[in-house]
């Protein structure tokens, strides 16, 4: 590449050949561009020496393009309207108007709130690209730490002495079966009742398989899981077939559970209500997307964070129970 050519073929010099070619005079093409006419007339000078090229033919009546100069002229005008294309696009970008924004949440998140959050958000927005992908509560919280995303939607009783935490949204716990099951005929029934009978459960690492087995522990039962699944969908599917019980969030039921013909189980125990929160690193972090993809999730109900809900994430559990064992729910 010839290195004197590109550095010849700046912004500013190819602006003042369009003015020169357009006003047919390089004086009133100076006084357009507010510049004197002899830099003017030494950066085409230098442009021409660059192209080893002639673009004008000078007259008495002014300057006249030459076959070189059309050529050029239309790649000039190409460049130009690249370059405010450019700066259009990156004003969008410094708005939040366009942007990339790396969410991540745990299971309960995605399939409760996540879709109907990020429908309005998108609609809203639909130059923001948002990258989300489901994890565990705590690789959440590990993704935001290092950086890899930006936001994160996890178990408030996850712990982080590095981000800031705002209080999202609460769910409730509900024991899932069929319509034939013993259980089915009550309105509710407390965990050590749903203890009598097979499990479906969750990955051992989800939060809802630690509490359980903790609680399990703490009573002197047994938690008899059948089957570990990955998700709620198949969560529902095995108990569908009759191979087991499970507890799942309540909202995740309705759009799943229900539609599959069984019957949701209120569960009395204070301990299965459990909350959700938004992570992320900073709002300084935060590209301005960022930032409006944070105020859409904790504003959007006019659910104002407090100033005291704003500070680093707290070294606690919020709202686990005494009898779990702090040093095995690294919650997920």
């Amino acid at each position: 590449m010839d290195r004197r050519l590109v550095r010849d073929l700046d912004i500013l010099t190819l602006q003042l050949f369009v003015a020169i070619c357009e006003e047919g005079n390089l004086t009133r093409a100076a006084r357009r561009e507010g510049i004197a006419a002899s830099a003017v007339s030494k950066r085409l000078s230098d442009l021409e020496e660059a192209l080893s090229a002639e673009l004008f033919h000078r007259g008495t009546t002014g300057m006249v393009l030459t076959s070189a100069g059309e050529t050029m002229l239309r790649y000039s005008r190409s460049m130009l309207r690249t370059v405010q294309r450019i700066g259009s696009e990156l004003k969008d970008y410094a708005k939040g108007k366009r942007g990339f924004v790396r969410l991540r949440a745990n299971m309960g998140a995605v399939v409760q709130f996540i879709p109907d959050e990020l429908g309005s958000f998108l609609a809203a927005h639909p130059d923001i690209k948002v990258d989300l992908a489901e994890r565990s509560s705590q690789a959440v919280i590990d993704e935001v730490e290092k950086g890899i995303a930006d936001i994160g939607l996890c178990s408030s009783i996850v712990e982080s002495t590095q981000l800031h935490r705002i209080p999202y949204r609460t769910m409730r716990l509900v024991l899932i079966v069929t319509q034939d099951h013993p259980l089915a005929q009550k309105d509710s029934a407390s965990v050590m009742e749903a203890l009598d009978y097979p499990h479906i459960g969750l990955q051992p690492h989800s939060a809802i398989h630690q509490l359980m087995s903790s609680y399990a522990e703490h009573v002197g039962k047994h938690l008899n899981v059948r089957l570990h699944v990955t998700g709620f969908d198949a969560q529902v599917r095995m108990v569908q077939a009759g191979l087991g019980i499970g507890l799942m969030p309540d909202l995740a039921f309705e759009a799943i559970g229900r539609p599959m013909g069984l019957k949701s189980v209120a569960l009395t125990d204070d301990w299965v209500r459990r909350q959700v929160d938004v992570v992320h690193r900073g709002e300084d972090t935060l590209s301005a997307a960022g930032k409006l993809l944070l105020r859409h999730l904790t504003e959007i109900r006019s659910r104002q964070p407090a100033p005291e809900e704003q500070r680093v994430v707290r070294p606690l559990m919020a709202g686990l129970p005494e009898w779990a064992d702090r040093e095995q729910l690294r919650l997920h």
